[in-house]
């Protein structure tokens, strides 16, 4: 179901959508993003607890050459892993205040040589770069999933605007 939050994230921003019936649709949603991944890109992804957060990091890290086992950073904070493409910097926001995130040097990890996926983003939102692709997922009545992408910046829009273009977006 989608809670009043989701809806109104989505109004306030231009968004497109895809929906997810299967983990092998969303590894398809991965493997679209990531075949434009850059260093320095940041992927901000927000949704409840079991929406699915951890399987599209999970998903995301092997389209960008991760063989290594990807697994929640809720503990850790940061878990790095080396890719084929790119270095796969991986973070959950969940159990960390905005004042102690404040103090990791996220910046290095966002301006950084890799890709930065963070999870519960929401939490830590005025610490994320300007420029960034924020996702968030939504579980349906029926279980399948949606998400929802609103891109921050040209690069992050131009990418939204050419997978609709494929038709992998709506």
């Amino acid at each position: 179901m989608l809670d009043s939050s989701f809806r109104e994230w989505v109004v306030t921003q231009a968004t497109y959508r895809f929906r997810s019936r299967s983990e092998a649709d969303t590894d398809r949603l991965a493997a679209g993003l990531s075949e434009y991944a850059a260093p320095g890109w940041v992927v901000a992804l927000d949704g409840d607890l079991g929406a699915g957060k951890t399987r599209f990091s999970q998903a995301m890290a092997r389209c960008l050459g991760v063989t290594d086992v990807v697994n929640s950073p809720t503990f850790t904070i940061i878990k790095e892993y080396e890719g084929s493409r790119y270095p796969f910097y991986h973070m959950d926001a969940y159990r960390v205040s905005l004042e102690e995130a404040g103090d990791l040097g996220l910046d290095e990890y966002f301006c950084g040589d890799g890709v930065t996926l963070v999870e519960w983003a929401n939490r830590i939102e005025p610490l994320l770069p300007p420029e960034r692709l924020s996702v968030a997922i939504a579980v349906l009545a029926d279980g399948e999933r949606e998400f929802v992408l609103r891109p921050f910046g040209q690069p992050y829009a131009s990418l939204c605007t050419t997978l609709k273009e494929t038709g992998l977006l709506s």
